[in-house]
């Protein structure tokens, strides 16, 4: 459903160090909103699934530190804790609670720590694919890639650490002590640059790898809330870090995770130069939430 497009409204609202922005695209009343988030990726990415769901109000927001949500200290570390607060402020700013919630990577992490926080603010919660380093079985190796990427960055910059975040997010398989042994590969071969340019905030590299990988939910917290809780995997992510970490969660949690269309970022319709499968992403997200 993409007609009737409706031009959302930009707000704000303060947290303790950070001004967080949001967006507001009106509709409905009769159903629950839906708010759709992701971490460290912000709104922008989401302009493509939100014109589907033109029969919802639709909420969208930059987490702290990402593009229009500023934080005091740029180049400090923000927690999953955080960003649930975060999120719970949006939620009540907008007035919205209960909202069925759609959160991607990072950002499902986040909603996990929102809903075993506030499952009051949450009806439905869609994780996809949260890449919970620390509760897959290689999760020693899993971990110590992660740190090696942030180490990397803050020694060499952003794009020899870019490249070995990509190279991590697309493997298949566990990750083992010869994946830790490989040398990085070279920022070139992704269009990545080679010189570092000082800066030290990246709101991947700086901010929120080593707290999200290392996060582990409070899964006790989260079987006993009254949010249902769907964990979705992407079709095309087999063996993938991100994948394996959402089968770990719904496993824990007690229940089989939900395939959807594409990939990682299979709802992106040209955003960031990706195109996914929006449409039938979309679909599914629908199909998952009218079983609420």
């Amino acid at each position: 459903m993409t007609e009737q497009i409706t031009q959302p409204t930009t707000r704000t609202v303060d947290a303790p160090g950070a001004l967080l922005t949001y967006d507001v695209r009106p509709g409905p009343t009769t159903t629950p909103a839906l708010m759709i988030i992701a971490s460290p990726m912000g709104a922008s990415g989401f302009g493509t699934l939100a014109r589907h769901f033109t029969d919802r109000t639709v909420v969208t927001y930059d987490p702290r530190g990402v593009e229009r949500s500023t934080k005091a200290d740029p180049s400090s570390e923000s927690t999953p804790e955080q960003h649930a607060d975060d999120i719970h402020r949006v939620i009540a700013a907008v007035g919205a609670g209960p909202v069925d919630l759609f959160a991607s990577s990072g950002g499902a992490i986040n909603a996990l720590a929102l809903v075993a926080r506030h499952p009051e603010d949450v009806r439905t919660l869609v994780a996809h694919e949260p890449p919970l380093a620390a509760i897959v079985p290689d999760h020693e190796a899993a971990l110590a890639a992660t740190r090696d990427i942030h180490e990397t960055y803050e020694r060499d910059g952003m794009g020899p650490a870019m490249a070995k975040f990509i190279a991590i997010v697309s493997y298949k398989g566990p990750i083992t002590d010869d994946f830790l042994k490989r040398p990085g590969p070279d920022p070139a071969m992704f269009g990545l640059p080679t010189a570092d340019d000082g800066s030290r905030n990246d709101p991947l590299l700086a901010q929120n790898i080593i707290t999200s990988t290392h996060y582990e939910p409070a899964f006790d917290a989260l079987r006993a809330a009254s949010t249902r809780i769907v964990v979705a995997v992407g079709a095309q992510d087999e063996g993938q870090l991100a994948r394996r970490a959402a089968e770990a969660a719904a496993e824990r949690l007690g229940t089989k995770p939900v395939t959807f269309p594409g990939g990682h970022a299979g709802f992106l319709g040209g955003e960031y130069g990706q195109t996914g499968e929006p449409d039938a992403f979309a679909a599914k997200l629908r199909e998952v939430l009218a079983a609420s």
